[in-house]
C-alpha cells in the first residue's frame, strides 16, 4: 500500500470516528457545548473533502480501475447498454414534464419572479420551531441556520429566479435527453433541498427516479440528444469518443 493510500485510510477512519461521535444516540458533542459541536462538524467535513481529493489523485495509479466486485449482468445492461435507453425514456419524460410543470407554474404565477415572496413564505414556515412534542419541519440545525441566513439577507429576491429557471432547465434537459445525467443530478439536488426543508410531496418519488437516471447517464438519453452529444463531447476524464466499427478502428493506417 502506498503512502498516499495509507494516509487516505487513516483520514477516512478518523472522519468515520468523528461522524460516529456526532450521530450516535448515547453521547454527542452538543453535550459539551455548541462550540465543540461546530468544531467537530468542521473537522469532519475538512477530513471528508481531504479524503475525496486524495482519492481522486489516485485515479491514474496502477490498480485504480481494477474491478474488485463484478456487477450483476442486469445492472450492466441497465446502466451501460444503449438498448436500455427505452427503459429510461418514460422515466425521463415523466420527470421532465414534472419539472417543466413546476417551473412554469412559478414563472407564470405570483410570488416568485416578482420579488420571491412565495419562496420567503416557504422558508419562514420551514424554520418554525413548534411547541413540543411536535417536530419541526427541518431536522438538521445546520440546514435551518442556512435557511435563516437566506431569510435574513432577503436572498429570496434572486434565489426564486434560480429555483424557477433551474426547474425549467432540468425539465428541458430530461425531455430532450440532453446531458441527462447532469440534469438528473440537479433535479435530485433540488428534491433533496425540498426534503431537507420538510416538504415531502412528490419529492421522494422524483428523487428516486433521478438517482436511476444518474446511474444510467451513459444510456438514459440515448433516445434523445445524448445519442449525439456524448460521443461529440466525450467525458471529462477522456478525449472525444471515437465512433465507428471495430474493424475500422483496428484497420492499419
Amino acid at each position: 500500500m502506498s503512502g498516499n493510500r495509507r494516509l487516505v485510510t487513516g483520514l477516512g477512519l478518523v472522519a468515520a470516528a468523528i461522524l460516529f461521535w456526532m450521530e450516535n444516540p448515547w453521547f454527542r458533542p452538543e453535550d459539551l457545548g455548541s462550540t465543540v459541536r461546530t468544531a467537530t462538524t468542521i473537522a469532519f467535513w475538512a477530513l471528508f473533502v481531504a479524503v475525496v481529493v486524495l482519492m481522486f489523485g489516485e485515479r491514474k495509479q496502477a490498480g485504480a480501475t481494477e474491478v474488485q466486485v463484478e456487477g450483476p449482468a442486469f445492472a450492466r445492461y441497465l446502466f451501460s447498454n444503449t438498448q436500455a435507453g427505452l427503459f429510461w425514456l418514460p422515466i425521463r419524460l415523466f420527470l421532465g414534464f414534472s419539472w417543466i410543470e413546476a417551473g412554469w407554474h412559478k414563472a407564470t404565477g405570483g410570488g416568485w419572479l416578482d420579488g420571491g415572496s412565495a419562496l420567503a413564505g416557504y422558508w419562514t414556515n420551514a424554520v418554525k420551531l413548534p411547541e413540543p412534542p411536535a417536530r419541526p419541519p427541518i431536522s438538521f440545525e445546520w440546514y435551518r441556520d442556512f435557511i435563516n441566513m437566506l431569510l435574513g439577507g432577503h436572498h429570496e429576491t434572486w434565489f426564486a429566479w434560480v429555483v424557477t429557471f433551474g426547474e425549467l432547465a432540468v425539465g428541458l434537459g430530461l425531455l430532450l435527453g440532453a446531458l441527462t445525467g447532469l440534469a438528473a443530478f440537479f433535479g435530485a439536488l433540488m428534491n433533496m433541498s425540498f426534503l431537507l426543508a420538510g416538504s415531502a410531496s412528490t419529492n421522494p418519488v422524483l428523487f428516486t427516479m433521478a438517482i436511476g437516471l444518474i446511474l444510467g447517464w451513459k444510456v438514459a438519453g440515448y433516445y434523445g440528444l445524448d445519442r449525439y452529444l456524448l460521443p461529440f463531447l466525450g467525458t471529462p476524464w477522456r478525449a472525444k469518443v471515437q465512433t465507428g466499427s471495430l474493424s475500422q478502428a483496428s484497420a492499419p493506417g
